[in-house]
């Protein structure tokens, strides 16, 4: 048993170093982030009923992405994919710093307190707005094994899950702003369209 249990022990432990890929930008990222207007924004994402290679190959694929374009989320949408799968990574400066992988992910509990914060979104660049979220949050996900999790989070992490979360339902963090004259400027500034906000404040 106790053999059985150190292999078990040692392919999680490899699975997880299989999600640490190089965070440095590449010359063609393997996947195109749809940026806002497209349609592929505002499609629901289903639930994944299986975590395989494959799921684990596209999470892998969605962190290449995103750490050419710099950025610390990314949701399966916004590649036009439409399942239930997040990256995050806030620790883009230390290499050994493994990514969060989060599959089917739900918010269980938030906090009564909110809090106001400047975000921007890979699928609007250049675009940076205030958004009221809750400081704090409980969730339960799967890993990139399939395996049961919860988590609680607060400050950037808990904003930046709530913010990717908002993608697996055809929200973007335009649709949360409150400013609708700093809204318009910074729209039209970044060449980007007011027709394509839907309004859920």
């Amino acid at each position: 048993m106790a053999g059985s249990f150190a292999q078990l022990a040692r392919a999680a432990d490899k699975a997880r170093d299989t999600m640490l890929v190089p965070k440095t930008a590449l010359e063609t990222p393997p996947l195109e982030i749809h940026t806002l207007g497209a349609d592929a924004l505002r499609q629901p994402a289903q639930r994944i009923g299986k975590v395989n290679d494959q799921v684990r190959e596209l999470a892998r694929d969605m962190l290449r992405s995103m750490y050419t374009a710099k950025g610390i989320g990314l949701a399966a949408p916004q590649v036009a994919v439409y399942q239930q799968l997040l990256v995050i990574d806030l620790d883009l400066e230390n290499a050994a710093t493994p990514p969060l992988v989060l599959i089917n992910p739900e918010i269980t509990a938030a906090s009564a307190g909110l809090d106001t914060y400047e975000e921007g979104c890979l699928s609007i660049p250049g675009v940076y707005l205030d958004v009221v979220r809750p400081t704090a949050i409980e969730l339960s996900y799967r890993d990139e094994m399939g395996r049961p999790r919860k988590m609680k989070a607060d400050g950037l992490m808990a904003r930046c899950i709530q913010h990717e979360m908002d993608h697996l339902n055809g929200v973007l963090f335009v649709d949360r702003v409150t400013d609708q004259d700093g809204l318009q400027k910074e729209l039209k500034e970044n060449g980007f369209q007011s027709k394509h906000v839907q309004s859920v404040s």
